[in-house]
C-alpha cells in the first residue's frame, strides 16, 4: 500500500477542504483502489486486496476484498470527503443497468462502502475493459479497446460504455491470440513434432521442461537446439518420442487450461532466438488479433486503447501488432497498465 493524504487532515465534505474520488480496477487475479484529488485527479493514496470479478468471485468475498482495498486506500480521517466512487470490473458491464455482473458489482461496492465509511452517492460501475480505455490520456470516451493478456477481446466504446463486443469467448471457443491459444500453439507445435507432422521445434525442450518432464525423454539430450531435422537424432529416437507424447498430455490436462497462458514468454523467447516455429506463431497471434479489431469496422485513424501482458512496453506482441493495425487499417495504438487511472476519471466525471 501506497498513502501520500495527509492523515490529520479531518474533515468532511461540507468543511470547505478538496473533494476526493477514489477509482478501482477490480480484475481477475486483484483488486486495486486509488485515492486521487476531484479537482485534478493527483493520486493520494493506494490499496489492493483478492480478486474483483463480479461474476466469479461470492458475493460476500468481492464486498470483503473491495472494502479492504479501499480501507488501505482512503485513511478513516478523509473518508467523508469522497464525493465519488468508480469501478471498473471484470465481469460487469455499465451498458445496461440489469447486468448481472454490474448488479453484482454495485451491491458488493454499496455494501463495502457502508463498511468503510464512506457515504457518498455518487457510484459508479463500469467493465474493467471501459475503466481501461478511460486510462488513456485524455480519458477518451469514443473508440476502440483492446485486451491480450490470458485472454483476448476488443470493443467499441461510445460514450464511455460498450457497444459492440468481438472474441472474450473463453479458452474454449475463442481468446485468438491471446496468451493462452499462444501457450496452446506452443504445446499443439512440440507434440506434432514428437509424433512426426510438424518440424524441429527448441518449443519441445522448452515446453517439456516448463512442465516438468525430466530430460531423458526430452530432444536434443534437453540442450533446446534444434537441428535442421529431429529424424537424425539419434537420442530422440521414436520410443523416446512416445515416451514424451505420454509425459506431456498428462502434464497439461492436470492443470487448469489457461495456465497454458505461462508459456506464452517461452514462445517469445525461442522467437528471439529466430526459431521459425515459434516465429509463425506470433505472426499467427497478430494476424489473429488484427482480424478481431477489424471486425468491429473501424476508421482511419481511429483509436485503439490496449491493454495485457502481450501488448506491454516488453510485450513480444507490441511491436508487430502496432505495425499491423497501422499498415493495414490506419489506426494507432496506445497502451495503458490498468484500469486505475480510467475509474479515477470516470469518478470524477460523478463529481
Amino acid at each position: 500500500m501506497n498513502n501520500d493524504f495527509n492523515q490529520e487532515s479531518g474533515g468532511n465534505r461540507n468543511s470547505g477542504e478538496p473533494e476526493l474520488v477514489v477509482g478501482l480496477d477490480a480484475g481477475g487475479t486483484r483488486t486495486r483502489a486509488v485515492l486521487a484529488a476531484a479537482a485534478d485527479g493527483r493520486v493520494l493514496g493506494e490499496g489492493s486486496a483478492g480478486p474483483g470479478n463480479a461474476l466469479t468471485v461470492p458475493l460476500p468475498r468481492l464486498t470483503d476484498h473491495l472494502a479492504e482495498a479501499v480501507a488501505q486506500a482512503v485513511p478513516a480521517s478523509a473518508r467523508g470527503r469522497v464525493a465519488a466512487v468508480a469501478g471498473g470490473f471484470a465481469g460487469a458491464t455499465g451498458a445496461t443497468e440489469d447486468d448481472p455482473g454490474r448488479l453484482n458489482a454495485l451491491t458488493a461496492l454499496t455494501a463495502a462502502l457502508r463498511r468503510v465509511g464512506i457515504a457518498t452517492g455518487s457510484i459508479g460501475i463500469s467493465s474493467d475493459i471501459e475503466a481501461a480505455f478511460a486510462s488513456a490520456p485524455g480519458a477518451p470516451a469514443d473508440g476502440l479497446a483492446l485486451v491480450a493478456g490470458t485472454g483476448a477481446v476488443a470493443m467499441r466504446i461510445t460514450g464511455r460504455r460498450c457497444t459492440a463486443t468481438v472474441d472474450g469467448d473463453g479458452w474454449l471457443l475463442g481468446d485468438d491470440g491471446s496468451g493462452f491459444w499462444i501457450g496452446r500453439e506452443a504445446v499443439r507445435a512440440a507434440l506434432r513434432m514428437a509424433d512426426g507432422r510438424g518440424g524441429a521445434t527448441a518449443l519441445a525442450v522448452t515446453v517439456g521442461r516448463a512442465l516438468g518432464l525430466p530430460g531423458e525423454v526430452l530432444p536434443y539430450g534437453g540442450s533446446g537446439a534444434p537441428e535442421k531435422s529431429y529424424e537424425g537424432a539419434p537420442d530422440w529416437s521414436r520410443a523416446r518420442r512416445e515416451a514424451y507424447r505420454m509425459r506431456l498430455l498428462p502434464a497439461v490436462m492436470a492443470e487448469p487450461p489457461t495456465r497454458l497462458a505461462r508459456l506464452a514468454p517461452l514462445v517469445a523467447e525461442s522467437a528471439r532466438e529466430k526459431d521459425p516455429v515459434a516465429e509463425a506463431i506470433l505472426v499467427e497471434a497478430v494476424a489473429r488479433l488484427t482480424d478481431t479489431i477489424r471486425a468491429l469496422e473501424p476508421r482511419p485513424g481511429e483509436r485503439v486503447v490496449a491493454t495485457g501482458g502481450l501488448l506491454g512496453p516488453d510485450g513480444p506482441l507490441t511491436a508487430p501488432l502496432t505495425a499491423a493495425l497501422r499498415n493495414h487499417l490506419g489506426l494507432t495504438l496506445d497502451w495503458v497498465a490498468d484500469g486505475c487511472g480510467g475509474a479515477v476519471a470516470l469518478a470524477r466525471l460523478l463529481v
